[in-house]
């Protein structure tokens, strides 16, 4: 018979392993798209400026 104790640490070592692969995961998509977002924010925020300074002249 198994012991329940070893049971439920194997599936918290399993869990572990499961959140450091998706935070690995995550990690590298953010350090690939990265700049592209950081540029499209960065479209985005000279757009709005730019309707900004249109609606003032309004």
């Amino acid at each position: 018979m198994v012991d329940q104790r070893f049971e439920k640490g194997q599936g918290l070592a399993e869990y572990a392993l499961v959140i450091v692969l998706v935070a690995v995961v995550i990690i590298a998509a953010l350090t690939l798209l990265g700049p592209t977002v950081g540029d499209l924010f960065s479209e985005v925020n000279s757009e709005v400026e730019a309707l900004t300074y249109i609606i003032q002249l309004l």
